[in-house]
């Protein structure tokens, strides 16, 4: 998934003021709701990638995105830069061309137009959501943001035009309220959400790819019943720790395609654009619910660390189905 980000002067202001109050209490300083708009300045990355394995994986993997807000002439025009934290809002924006027109027409992609992801900073609280799109081209879906901080908004999508690459654009969010600093989890080589257990084996290379494969139980008992989500068994995003540059990791191999079981296993191919620490998040649906599986990985290393997944809920519908904000 292609794209690039910058760090604005607002995201800048706000890690200083997080920062300082840190220093001196531990603790918690306010997010002001009257900060100014995030301002972004131009910073692009590009990165050597590839990916490998059949189905899914057999495409080629991008250089890492949501380093930028615009790129290929396309913009992510975020509406609603703050939010209060642990209070429902509408998170809108839309996507515009070159011509500064809102984009209407998309190409459907893992079943959806457009894949929203949101992360905090820091890579504890994550979403993985899927808004609706009004006939003016304006996207939005509510979301309630548990902690104050700053986050990350990953717009992926491919526009509906002949040749059109796929785009990941990222823009800066900010939650208004009491901040206190969290650190990434500590290191575990099996994570566990909701009574799954989820096994991660294999190495992230900078540079090279390189095959990492999730195992699914429950109760001791491996679970040989996947059911596809988004047309694959399983959907794995990769953030950089630090400034939040994104993969989005295809799986080896796909529903129906005569190889790939249900379960328990789920193999990707990756190739990191440096090295550096990683936050791994895996999305799966068994029993009629999506879970989030989150892992902390270290380019260059064996990949073995893990911790008990996000904060967030998981299991909702879209967000065109339920009212939560927190569906997958």
């Amino acid at each position: 998934m292609h794209a690039g980000m910058k760090i604005t002067a607002f995201a800048a202001a706000l890690a200083a003021t997080f920062g300082t109050a840190y220093g001196v209490g531990k603790g918690v300083g306010p997010v002001a709701d009257e900060a100014a708009p995030a301002r972004h300045e131009s910073h692009s990355e590009a990165s050597p990638q590839s990916g490998g394995g059949g189905g899914h994986g057999g495409h080629e993997q991008s250089p890492a995105g949501g380093l930028q807000i615009s790129e290929s002439g396309y913009t992510l025009d975020l509406r609603t830069p703050r939010v209060a934290a642990g209070r429902q809002a509408d998170l809108r924006f839309v996507i515009r061309d070159s011509a500064g027109r809102a984009v209407t027409a998309y190409q459907r992609e893992h079943d959806k137009e457009l894949h929203l992801i949101v992360a905090s900073r820091d890579l504890v609280t994550y979403r993985h959501l899927h808004p609706t799109r009004a006939a003016d081209g304006t996207w939005s879906i509510p979301v309630e943001l548990p902690r104050a901080g700053g986050y990350r908004v990953f717009a992926d999508f491919t526009p509906a035009k002949k040749n059109a690459e796929n785009l990941t654009l990222g823009a800066d969010l900010a939650a208004s309220g009491p901040y206190q600093p969290q650190q990434l989890p500590a290191p575990r080589a099996t994570a566990k959400i909701h009574g799954y257990d989820v096994e991660l084996d294999g190495t992230l290379r900078p540079g090279t790819a390189g095959e990492l494969k999730l195992k699914v139980s429950r109760n001791g008992r491996p679970v040989t019943d996947l059911q596809p989500y988004l047309g694959a068994y399983g959907h794995l995003v990769a953030l950089r720790s630090g400034d939040l540059a994104y993969l989005h990791v295809h799986p080896n191999g796909e529903p129906g395609d005569g190889t790939t079981k249900p379960g328990p296993d789920i193999s990707f191919t990756a190739t990191a654009p440096s090295s550096g620490t990683y936050r791994l998040f895996l999305d799966f649906k068994h029993a009629g619910e999506v879970h989030t599986a989150a892992f902390t990985v270290r380019a260059g290393g064996t990949a073995v660390e893990g911790d008990e997944s996000t904060d967030e809920p998981t299991g909702a519908p879209d967000a065109h189905e339920s009212s939560d904000g927190h569906g997958h």
